[in-house]
Order: structure tokens, then sequence, then C-alpha cells
């Protein structure tokens, strides 16, 4: 799995514009998903050669003025935990304010790398600005302007520097599948199903699974590695925002899996998250099979799995080319059948990845 690297700031200081510079290449040559709205908040950069995934924490934020503050708070707690890296971006324009003091506090005391960089260094004047935030007290501050470009050479080059995850992964011939989806659609107990025993704990509260865990499965003549993703962790001292969360769990089972499994729950439908992950699944590359859970618990008539799978794939477009299965993990009704498909799936690649 790759390295990432979230930007984190006070509002306006140009966090967006930055995250669209350091990913634009990239952006260039993605499509977009037919109603994922929050797609410009993650994406894929590349430096010398070494790829990377990006997330804005600024565009979670939501509510008012008078709430932005412990917005951002919790932003900069799911970024020290979750990233690999925190670029700190502050504005030469407003100088060092209050919230920016609480969030160096916080990255002071984080195990996480912190690259400093200032924003809006237009001019050789401003960089004497710039030397103003020496005194956070967090390393070397890098002057940048992220509408022009100037200075993000020698800061991609820092923040890469940072890295300690190979960028490469040794390939191995054993598939990797990855369960990945929105909180509480039944992630855990699909693997539970699967191995036939309580290897996750499972509560009907969002939250309970804390890392991904790997898991070889090697059962009616598969040898397969599963991914559990469940999507937030434990609630703590923070009431985090499930979707940020979610989402960057969700980045680091992607980029390491062959295959994913988007698992959706049949009373939900396909949701706007749903979608957000599906981006992120294209936007790498892998495989995808949709798993509809808790099937049993909708009233059916003969047409209602057809209808409910022509309405998942008109959400998905143009992404139409998709199985999806319809599955019971409770009742254990077609668990197997979705190994099946994503073992499918899987051969497919191989097979035009080797005609290429």
């Amino acid at each position: 799995m790759g390295n990432i690297v979230a930007i984190v700031g006070r509002p306006n200081v140009g966090k967006s514009t930055l995250f669209n510079r350091l990913i634009e290449e990239r952006q260039a040559i993605t499509d977009n998903v037919a109603g994922t709205t929050r797609d410009r908040y993650y994406g894929k950069a590349e430096w010398n050669g070494i790829v990377f995934s990006v997330v804005d924490t600024g565009g979670y934020m939501s509510g008012s003025d008078d709430v932005f503050e412990a917005e951002i708070r919790k932003q900069v707690v799911l970024a020290i935990d979750e990233a690999d890296t925190i670029l700190f971006l502050v504005d030469i324009q407003g100088g060092i304010t209050a919230m920016e003091e609480t969030i160096a506090g916080m990255l002071r005391k984080a195990k996480k790398p912190v690259v400093v960089a200032a924003n809006k260094v237009d001019t050789h004047e401003k960089e004497y600005a710039a030397a103003e935030f020496y005194s956070l007290g967090l390393g070397e501050v890098f002057s940048v302007s992220a509408v022009s470009g100037a200075g993000t050479g020698d800061l991609l080059d820092a923040v890469v520097k940072t890295f300690t995850k190979p960028t490469e992964e040794e390939q191995t011939d054993i598939p990797r599948f990855a369960i990945v989806g929105r909180p509480n659609v039944g992630k855990s107990s699909l693997l539970n199903a699967l191995l036939g025993r309580e290897r996750n704990i499972v509560t009907p509260v969002a939250g309970t699974t804390r890392d991904p865990i790997d898991t070889r499965w090697n059962v009616f003549g598969y040898d397969v590695m599963l991914l559990d993703t469940a999507g937030i962790r434990k609630k703590g001292k923070v009431d985090e925002d499930i979707e940020f969360y979610s989402v960057i769990r969700s980045i680091r089972a992607i980029e390491g899996c062959d295959v994913c499994m988007l698992m959706i729950d049949a009373k939900d439908g396909i949701e706007q998250q749903d979608l957000h992950i599906l981006s992120i699944i294209q936007k790498n590359g892998k495989g995808v099979v949709v798993v509809v859970n808790k099937w049993d618990l909708i009233e059916k008539d003969t047409n209602t799995m057809k209808a409910f799978e022509a309405e998942v794939k008109h959400r998905m477009e143009p992404f139409t080319d998709v199985p999806v299965v319809f599955t019971s993990v409770l009742e254990k009704q077609r668990i197997l059948k979705t190994m099946e498909m994503a073992m499918q799936v899987h051969e497919d690649r191989k097979r035009r990845i080797q005609n290429t």
C-alpha cells in the first residue's frame, strides 16, 4: 500500500488550491464518476517517479463559521491518526492565528512526519513573512505559491523524503481481495462468515473495527488474502467525521488489493458514499464486485432483484460492467458466490493485462 499525505490547516489558506496543484496532471487523465460530488478531495500525485495519495481535509468540513474550529481540530486528529505524512499549510497574509497555534500544538505531539508550507509567497519580499512560522516549532518552513506552483518542487522533495513505505511492494501470486464500503454494512460479518469463526469482533455499532486485517483464506480450492476494512475506528475522544475516516481507510485497502468487494446495504441502496468509494477503486484501476448485503430483509417479487441491479448500475454509470451479487451474510446466503465473482474478475483482469 502506498503513502497517504493529508493537507491540514485552517479555512482559506489555500488547501484545495494546493491539492489541485499536486494532483492536476493525474486529474486530467481520470474520468469522474457521475454524481461523485466529493471526488476532488482525494487524488493521486507523482513526484520524481514516486506515486502517493493526497487527501484534502478541508473538503470534509461542514457547518457554519462558529463550528469551524471544532471541525478543523477533528480533521487534524483524523489526519494524524490515519495519514503517513501531514502537510500543514499556513497563509503568510494572515500570519499565525490562534488556530495555527492549536494545530501546531497537536502536530508537535504527533508521531507522524509534518511538513510546513507557507502559502501565497509570490515575491522574494514575502519570504521574510514566511519566517514567522518557524516559531511554531515544526522545523523547516517551505515558501510556496499554490496558485502559480512556485516552491512546490522543494516542498514535494521534503514530502517524499518522509515516506518510509516502499513505493512498489513485492508482488505475490496470491490474489488480494479487499472488503470495502460504508460503515455497518456487514464487512466484518462477511469475513467472519467466510472464515467460519469470529475473526473480528462484530457489533451493530458503527466503528468497531480499528485496523485493516489481512487474513489468508485457503478453502474450496481458493488461496487468497482477505482484507477487512470496516470504515471507522472505535469511539474515542473525538466525535470523528465518519465519511472522512471511512474514505481514508478505504484508500489504503484499495491501493493494496487486486479486487474490491464493495458492500452496500440492500435497505439503503447505493448511496453517495458508495459512489465515492467506487471512484477511488476506478482511479486505482482495481477490479470490483458489488455485494448487496441484507437481501433477506427486502420484500421481494419476481422482478425485485433485476430492478435493484438495474438501479445500482444506473447510479454507477458509466461504470456499468460490474458484477452484482445479492447476499445475506447473516443467513450465509450466496457468500461463496461473492468469492467466485471476485476470483472471476481477478482472472479476467489478468487475462486483459497479459493480452495488452
